[in-house]
């Protein structure tokens, strides 16, 4: 391929520049099987930004560190939200207002027991019935008051507990911090515009992207497996096709397919060159040659 159609630029850019790399270095490894040309990449890669505006009070990673799923990375100064919680909490462990209501249920409702056994001993009026419904109505009233109070303030107090985790940002994968941008003291601020906090990047899957002809377009299907030799890796690692895209490159008759590589350990650096092979599909000098 001696040059790169502009839809390759915007459709593969990592496949480009991966194209540049061979014409311009030759072989990945000579003593590789031959093979399709590929690029081993991160899974993903994510800036880590605040969704709220505050002031970083602590970050808890460096560069070239290793975090965990769930990890606080970067904490916002949170001290009225803290406060907030603790008030909400407070609020809602209140049961002094809903045991009083009971109560009055309570008596209310033995009250009325005697005045309806007054009444059938014709002992008071109507009216006393009606007074006592209408006191136990209020005080059943005044009970279903407390229990809306106490459920607000459950919620209130979730509510709050919300807001102060916005205040941390958390990692959203088992990773690898590719930079740090801001360190205390400095603002963070929301938006997709606005600087990052920290750069991460998940190196267990990798991802490894290839570029085919279209003549073994078909033979390869999502699952299959490849083999795959990285530069600078003793052995070859199994693969597996979790993409196989459904245009071809009109221009230079290429097609674009992805597997996902396990890295325990994180052995295999991403970023690296590499070469991959099919199996029942010849190497890329040979498709190509048929094609």
């Amino acid at each position: 391929m001696n040059q790169l159609s502009p839809y390759l630029l915007r459709r593969w850019p990592a496949h480009a520049a991966l194209a540049s790399l061979i014409l311009a270095a030759g072989p990945v490894n000579a003593a590789a099987p031959a093979g399709f040309d590929c690029l081993i990449e991160p899974r993903q890669v994510v800036e880590l930004r605040s969704p709220v505006e505050g002031l970083i009070e602590k970050v808890n990673v460096e560069r070239g560190g290793t975090v965990r799923k769930g990890q606080v990375l970067v904490e916002l100064a949170s001290s009225v939200e803290r406060s907030t919680l603790a008030v909400a909490k407070h609020r809602a462990e209140m049961t002094g207002r809903v045991e009083s209501a009971r109560n009055r249920v309570s008596f209310s409702q033995r009250k009325m027991a005697r005045t309806l056994k007054l009444i059938d001993e014709n002992f008071v009026s109507m009216q006393a019935r009606d007074e006592a419904e209408t006191e136990l109505r209020l005080a059943e009233s005044d009970l279903k008051d407390a229990l809306e109070n106490q459920h607000q303030a459950l919620l209130e107090g979730r509510r709050a507990g919300e807001l102060l985790e916005q205040r941390l940002l958390r990692s959203p994968f088992d990773g690898y911090v590719v930079d740090r941008m801001l360190n205390p003291g400095d603002l963070a601020e929301a938006g997709t515009g606005r600087k990052p906090a920290l750069k991460l990047a998940q190196l267990d899957p990798l991802r490894v992207e290839v570029s085919l002809p279209q003549s073994v377009y078909g033979r390869i299907v999502v699952g299959g497996i490849a083999m795959v030799t990285a530069e600078g890796q003793p052995a070859p690692l199994s693969a597996r096709v979790v993409v196989v895209d459904k245009v071809i490159d009109a221009a230079s008759g290429l097609f674009g397919v992805r597997l996902e590589l396990p890295n325990p350990g994180n052995r295999v650096p991403a970023g690296a060159r590499c070469a991959l092979q099919f199996s029942g599909v010849g190497s890329a000098s040979t498709a190509a040659a048929a094609h």
